[in-house]
């Protein structure tokens, strides 16, 4: 029995609100897909790309991510897997492999800390964001065009939300 002036065990604690996820927090990986009206098949490019790659390269690919997500990204030092862009892909993260015969193999990534439920909630984790990934032989580069495909799935990505457009 509960001692006169002490607190009733039957009073609960008043709910928390929910805040957003923080960019310290261990993040959920993702790959964006496609929605509907955007392409019929709901592809899912990064996963896609990922899928049709060497299994030696796909399983340090998966390394890596999991070892981003879970450091988290911002303190994440990856001797060159996990690179952030810059110029006209500042925002965006590189997860970089060399292949079979030095081919390079990216994965274009977005960290997400504004992605919500069904319910219009924050998720509990900030998400790690597969968008998009490229193949390309020994020292050579992207082309514009190929970064503004990238670009623009990013778009399409965070252009919804309540649920973001991710498996």
């Amino acid at each position: 029995m509960a001692s006169k002036g002490s607190k009733s065990s039957k009073r609960s604690a008043a709910p928390q609100p929910k805040t957003k996820p923080s960019p310290t927090d261990v993040h959920d990986i993702v790959y964006f897909q496609r929605h509907k009206s955007d392409d019929p098949t709901m592809s899912a490019p990064g996963r896609a790309e990922l899928r049709s790659w060497p299994g030696s390269v796909r399983a340090k690919v998966a390394a890596v991510a999991a070892a981003v997500a879970a450091a988290p990204p911002n303190r994440f030092s990856g001797g060159g897997y996990w690179e952030a862009m810059h110029g006209e892909m500042t925002g965006w993260y590189e997860i970089r492999v060399d292949g079979p015969g030095r081919e390079h193999f990216r994965l274009f990534c977005q960290l997400d800390y504004d992605a919500l439920t069904k319910d219009g909630a924050p998720v509990d984790k900030p998400y790690l964001v597969i968008i998009d990934g490229r193949r390309k032989a020994f020292r050579t580069t992207l082309s514009e065009s190929e970064y503004a495909k990238v670009r623009a799935l990013g778009i399409e990505y965070r252009s919804r939300n309540k649920p973001r457009s991710a498996i």
